[in-house]
């Protein structure tokens, strides 16, 4: 499937259930339920390609689930009641399924195989490998520390060993594949992050009975983040009852292309503004786009409020730091806002994006400099020195994010815009190119 986006009229509208619950959140609810002790209710679930491995995963645990909709019903038994699968786990393109499941799979002290596409098994598990080792967890990878792995289920009665460990990178993947293995541990984990990732899991755990803490500490005037996770004995987990809120990287694409598509006003509701994951909202506000937020509250111990976006003249600006992990998955839609932004645009300290579903820094180059874009890769970044976007026929590479960015850069293009292979958009946002026509946006599909 192709998309074909062109410039036309202004978007205009308010958006609220049609956009996808968060998928972050929803990976985590779906997993955690598993390991709580009776009926968990989810609604907004992200029903998607990337959401389903880890509900078919569940099915292999012997975990009961059903999906009515948008809302997510699964039966727990505890931790200690899952099974062993009878065959490998396919994860699909899904590193966070992989990572999620494989420090789940270590603290339930079951076997089980974790495999998936071809692009996945090009992703580092190492960074998770490691660690879970010296927690004593048995795991055999292919040569390189990529998938497949095999976890290997415990003795009897033996436990995992705590873990102090300090992330190379901070990781909300790494960092929730050691919290969840740390629930099948004696004793307290501690975790040492360089910068801020995503804090969903330590929230939810807490909200389910688990004793979590998150403090900074200081040291050679080095801000580091830490978590500490000690499981409740015995190890009973509450169930969840929670309606999820929209995912901001979802959102992401709609607020792009109201900046840059002339006369544009959007309003997104509900959307998830956790502030390890506002990094983009403040990467646009510092090029001088007019976004506001209302109606701000909690909402099952995420914050979460509404998002008033009008079109605006975007200057460039410079992406480095702890501001990087907060946007990382938002690069490739807040490289065309500075594609067409007055002056350059500067981001470096982003090497995670090459190890992504694809090579971001390179595919987003190749692509972008064919729509006369130019850029100039670094081998942490890219430097983007914005004008005009000019139309032609790009390529997805399979990467769902890079295919819609692509998108909604013909929507200011100077001549349409052709994403091929965009069928990968089904990943993360079913509903993207039905979405933006409805709110006036010259976008199709052509098969």
């Amino acid at each position: 499937m192709n998309l074909i986006s062109k410039s036309a009229n202004p978007l205009i509208g308010s958006v609220s259930n049609e956009l996808p619950g968060d998928k972050s959140i929803s990976h985590r609810a779906a997993l955690f339920a598993a390991f709580a002790e009776g009926s968990s209710r989810i609604e907004h679930f992200q029903v998607s390609g990337v959401t389903r491995p880890m509900l078919q995963a569940l099915t292999s645990f012997g975990i009961q689930w059903s999906l009515e909709g948008e809302t997510l019903t699964v039966e727990g038994r505890g931790i200690s009641a899952w099974k062993n699968p009878t065959f490998p786990i396919d994860c699909g393109n899904s590193a966070t399924t992989l990572r999620l499941l494989a420090g789940a799979i270590a603290g339930a002290g079951v076997t089980a195989t974790l495999d998936g596409s071809y692009g996945l098994r090009r992703r580092p598990m190492d960074r998770i490998v490691d660690p879970l080792r010296k927690m004593g967890a048995v795991i055999k990878t292919t040569p390189g520390g990529i998938a497949p792995l095999t976890i290997q289920e415990r003795a009897e009665g033996q436990k995992l060993k705590p873990l102090t460990y300090d992330l190379p990178v901070a990781s909300a993947q790494v960092k929730s594949c050691l919290l969840l293995a740390a629930l099948g541990a004696k004793g307290t984990t501690v975790l040492n992050e360089p910068g801020p990732s995503r804090d969903h899991t330590e929230r939810m755990l807490s909200s389910m009975g688990v004793t979590v803490k998150s403090y900074e500490v200081e040291a050679h005037n080095t801000l580091r983040y830490m978590v500490e996770l000690t499981p409740p004995n015995p190890l009973v987990l509450s169930p969840l009852n929670m309606s999820l809120p929209a995912d901001p990287s979802a959102a992401a694409f709609l607020i792009v292309a109201a900046l840059i598509v002339p006369g544009s006003t959007l309003t997104l509701k509900g959307v998830c503004l956790n502030p390890t994951r506002t990094g983009l909202l403040d990467a646009l506000q510092a090029m001088e786009a007019d976004i506001t937020l209302s109606n701000q509250h909690d909402a099952g111990g995420d914050l979460v409020g509404d998002i008033k976006v009008n079109a605006s003249e975007l200057q460039g600006t410079e992406i480095n730091g702890s501001l990087v992990v907060r946007m990382i998955d938002e690069f490739p839609v807040f490289a065309i806002a500075a594609a067409v932004a007055h002056g350059s645009t500067v981001v470096h300290d982003a090497k995670e994006l090459r190890l992504k579903e694809s090579d971001r820094i390179a595919m987003l180059a190749a692509e972008l400099r064919i729509l006369g874009v130019e850029i100039e890769e670094h081998s942490d970044g890219f430097t983007i020195l914005g004008g005009n976007l000019q139309g032609g026929i790009v390529e997805s590479h399979g990467d769902h994010r890079l295919a819609m960015s692509l998108a909604v850069a013909g929507l200011a293009a100077e001549s349409p815009v052709t994403v091929q292979h965009a069928e990968c958009t089904s990943e993360s946002f079913p509903a993207f190119a039905a979405l933006l026509q409805k709110l006036g946006a010259s976008i199709t599909t052509e098969r």
